[in-house]
């Protein structure tokens, strides 16, 4: 047998292995229907609570006040398939505000500028923590978050103290608000920027070399992926999209100030986990991650609408991130299991 019958040979059975037959009963089993069947009960218990959660406006309205965080769970779920984690993205968030606020109100550059050195701001945070996380392999993405969190919002403090700083331009203070028709320019942003991860994680090589990475990262080295190079870029585009969410919140708030973004962290990786995303790495899907932004901003939305405090939505947040971990370890019935 000549070694293109060999190659064949074994090409073809792990070809067909790889060629799952459609099941309906696996279909409706993903972790998305579950996801759509919260969602729903969420508006239907916020519907009985308050009778002004249903109005299409005001859903509309909503969005505002809860999609600038979630710019940040796209690159935190590329974070979390790697088997990585980054608890730094409120305090990148805090000190890209804070330069950006200054670069526009002590140094007077226009805040065009100041807008592109709040990315650069970002993106200088995230490569800080990827170099320091493939520099120093024993280190866990734990520590070294925890680290520059801490570090960030010193120097954010270090910049502004305790004050706040704002008198932004009015096209500015409109950008957080405004709207195109009745759809918010937040809504429509994170709509394009979530077409654009999307495609990135499932359509691309790179997406599959996160997943590569996630389900093994000494097999993927040794297969020839760059993977520090990988894990680099991924936490570049946290620190970018954290610097996105910064202008976002200054624009809604008029203002920022170096205590901003407290928390983000804790809700943007249950947004990531709820919706999917494997704590252990290699798995999950960005509809998944996608559905779990609004579970959890239209939850804290309708909730706030008949005055719950921040400390009940803190325990519902906390409860949420347990279901999402401890879901997938729980064993389906028996029936649900037959072929």
């Amino acid at each position: 047998m000549n070694n293109k019958s060999l190659a064949e040979e074994n090409y073809l059975p792990n070809n067909l292995a790889n060629k799952k037959e459609f099941s309906l009963k696996s279909f409706f089993l993903q972790w998305e229907w579950l996801l759509i069947l919260i969602l729903f009960l969420v508006f239907i218990i916020n519907s009985i609570l308050s009778p002004y959660f249903l109005d299409a406006n005001s859903l509309l309205g909503a969005t505002s006040t809860f999609l600038d965080k979630a710019f940040i769970v796209f690159p935190m779920a590329l974070i979390m398939i790697m088997r990585d984690i980054d608890i730094s993205v409120g305090s990148t968030v805090a000190l890209s505000g804070v330069v950006m606020a200054t670069v526009y109100n002590s140094f007077g550059f226009p805040m065009e500028i100041a807008i592109l050195v709040c990315l650069a701001v970002g993106a200088l945070c995230g490569l800080i923590n990827g170099l320091l996380i493939v520099k120093f392999k024993e280190l866990s993405a734990v520590i070294v978050t925890l680290g520059t969190m801490i570090l960030f919002r010193g120097i954010a403090y270090i910049i502004l103290e305790d004050q706040a700083s704002g008198n932004f331009p009015d096209w500015f203070n409109y950008f957080g608000w405004g709207t195109a028709g009745n759809i918010p320019f937040i809504l429509i942003a994170f709509i394009i920027v979530a077409i654009v991860f999307t495609l990135l994680l499932h359509k691309t090589t790179f997406g599959r070399n996160v997943y590569a990475i996630g389900s093994n990262p000494t097999a993927s080295r040794f297969s020839g992926v760059s993977v520090d190079k990988i894990r680099v870029i991924v936490f570049v585009l946290a620190g970018v999209m954290a610097a996105v969410t910064a202008i976002f919140l200054a624009s809604r708030m008029g203002s920022t100030r170096p205590n901003v973004a407290s928390g983000y962290e804790l809700e943007v990786i249950t947004m990531a986990a709820l919706g999917g995303i494997s704590t252990v790495g290699g798995k999950g899907r960005m509809l998944g991650t996608i559905l779990a932004v609004f579970i959890i901003g239209f939850l804290q939305y309708g909730l706030g609408l008949i005055n719950i405090p921040s400390q009940t939505l803190l325990i519902i947040i906390g409860a949420l991130l347990i279901l999402a971990v401890a879901t997938p370890k729980l064993k389906l019935p028996k029936f649900l299991l037959r072929k």
